[in-house]
């Protein structure tokens, strides 16, 4: 089976038309009566349920004028002379020899690359809006408009983080999409993507909206809008549209085993890719808030486990020793609940709040710790985009926990950085719950552990779950762990 991935496929395609008699207005749709005098019996009496579908045709006369094809010519990457290559000639070809003793500098290796994309124009004198991958690397961009003129295009920023891209070309008077509110946009509502899937350009595609503020395990902060309108390569950069005719989103990633569409696509938020085109136009580049935090989220186990009514808020896993987060006290087991007065329902909604202040300012923090609620004031700071050896045993701890573990030694405390227990045997609840032998355990619901008899007392006095902090190789998570019984 194929790897699953997430790629960045430069979305769009394949128009959906009206079913069944109606007038669509305002976003529904209005069936038109029967005339039950001219309707045939037989139909009156069948059980089939007509399908009504919105017309998006006034929406694609109005705003694919303002899409663009965009396509990109990358320089030739000189070949490596360690590692020929030699792609497309046959080893026993007599210019093989030739172009081996060249250091496999083969004619294949000096074309330079081209790609395409998409965009969407959002000012009439040339300002275009795409993905930061689309146009990365390249030594030149042309436009191709709707009207078939092309004109080669200047770079004003790129943000790799939020995968935004802006772009100007020298013309006025030009056709311009409306931008719309990516944060009023629910769930179940239509919308369309529009780009140039494989060069095909202002191919429109429908679906609807799927989900809203997706986390994707792509090191993104990004929280995404998912939809099922159909993505294939060379839509990247082009506007997911709303039932108003409104931008809501530009089509970034698609989720894929195959290399193609499969129902999975997924948009950055219009009002987080304004936020980024406004700071490249004017500053050149983008700051961000930073916290020095990793968070998690918090389900029904670890809200248990940390006596929240119910789960929700961002847990902290790790605090970065020297962030504004570590200077402002916070640590490792709070849950934050809120930030600047914005309640937190789950961890993805965190890092786009963070993110959106600027470096140098308060920020207030509502957490939960040992079960108590208090207030913390943060300076936010600027984002910037070991195996423990074994030794002598202390003793195990099996019991309700399953796992058996002892201290570190001076050495070891030294070589991973901070205390607290190796677990050197892991069974029955801890080893459900992905607990490891070689994992170093550094606390039990947020309270840090140094000695097998603390571990011993917490393990005691807790209930049905609890929540460990793991540290395993350079990286740290909370596991919720269902408890076997009370020892006897």
């Amino acid at each position: 089976m194929k790897a699953r991935v997430f790629a960045r496929n430069l979305i769009a395609a394949a128009a959906l038309s009206a079913l069944g008699a109606g007038v669509f207005s305002g976003g529904h749709w209005f069936p038109r009566e029967a005339n039950a005098a001219t309707a045939p019996a037989a139909v009156a009496a069948a059980p089939a349920a007509s399908a009504l579908l919105p017309d998006f045709t006034g929406i694609v006369a109005r705003d694919g004028p303002a899409v663009v094809n965009i396509s990109v010519t990358q320089a030739a990457k000189p070949a490596d002379a360690s590692t020929p290559q030699f792609e497309g000639i046959d080893p026993n070809n007599p210019f093989f020899q030739f172009f081996h003793q060249f250091n496999g500098a083969v004619p294949n290796n000096s074309v330079p690359e081209h790609a395409l994309g998409s965009g969407f124009i959002v000012s009439p004198d040339g300002v275009i809006l795409t993905n930061a991958h689309v146009v990365a690397g390249a030594s030149d961009v042309t436009v191709k408009l709707n009207d078939r003129r092309e004109f080669p295009a200047k770079i004003i920023g790129i943000d790799k983080p939020s995968d935004i891209a802006v772009l100007k070309i020298n013309a006025t008077g030009l056709p311009t999409v409306k931008l719309g509110n990516s944060a009023n946009e629910k769930v179940g509502e239509w919308v369309l993507a529009i780009g140039s899937p494989f060069g095909f350009a202002n191919t429109v595609t429908a679906g609807i909206v799927s989900a809203k503020g997706r986390s994707l395990p792509d090191g993104t902060y990004i929280p995404f809008i998912q939809t099922d309108a159909a993505v294939n390569p060379g839509n990247s950069g082009g506007p997911l549209i709303n039932m108003k005719g409104e931008v809501i989103g530009i089509n970034s990633q698609i989720f894929t085993e195959s290399g193609g569409y499969q129902g999975l696509s997924f948009a950055v938020p219009i009002n987080l890719a304004v936020k980024v085109k406004d700071q490249l136009q004017k500053f050149g580049k983008v700051s961000r808030g930073r916290l020095g935090v990793s968070i998690q989220e918090v389900d029904q186990q670890l809200a248990d486990s940390f006596g929240l009514k119910r789960p929700g808020g961002a847990l902290v896993a790790s605090v970065d020793k020297n962030g504004p987060a570590a200077k402002a006290g916070i640590k490792a087991g709070d849950v934050i609940l809120s930030f600047n007065g914005h309640d937190i329902a789950t961890s993805s909604e965190l890092p786009e709040l963070v993110a959106d202040v600027r470096p140098g300012t308060m920020a207030t923090l509502d957490i939960s710790r040992d079960g108590a609620h208090k207030q913390i004031e943060v300076k936010v700071g600027e984002l910037q985009s070991t195996q423990v050896a074994t030794a002598d045993t202390t003793g195990p701890e099996h019991g309700r926990l399953g796992v058996a573990v002892r201290p570190l030694n001076p050495d070891e405390q030294q070589q991973a950085g901070t205390q607290g227990l190796l677990i050197e045997q892991a069974s029955g609840p801890a080893a459900r719950a992905g607990i490891q032998a070689g994992d170093l355990l550094l606390a039990v619901n947020g309270t840090p552990v140094e000695s097998v008899a603390q571990l011993r007392a917490l393990v005691a006095k807790s209930g049905k779950t609890l929540a460990l902090l793991i540290q395993r190789d350079d990286g740290k998570i909370f596991v919720p762990v269902e408890l076997g019984g009370k020892q006897g």
